[in-house]
């Protein structure tokens, strides 16, 4: 542990923004799934609205900072193609 009061401040804040980036991304990965889980189910109805769920969470991961923008707009375009795949 830091001994420096900015140090000891800093690791605190570090260790928080990891928790809060871990949560921000594993919502984002469940939100993916259920979408996989829907097209795997070839449930349409559930498909489309779990690609508008999806896709709002893959942009607020996106603009927290949590991913990069490509990788976010990559994971989009993957989670829409799994739904045109659909038919």
């Amino acid at each position: 542990m830091a001994n420096i009061k900015s140090a000891r401040k800093r690791a605190r804040q570090s260790e928080e923004h990891r928790k809060r980036n871990a949560s921000h991304l594993s919502a984002m990965r469940t939100a993916i799934k259920t979408l996989g889980k829907a097209v795997a189910a070839g449930d349409k109805a559930a498909a489309t609205a779990a690609l508008s769920r999806s896709m709002s969470t893959v942009d607020r991961t996106a603009s927290k900072g949590v991913i990069h923008r490509n990788v976010a707009a990559r994971a989009k375009r993957q989670l829409a193609h799994a739904l045109k795949s659909l038919g």
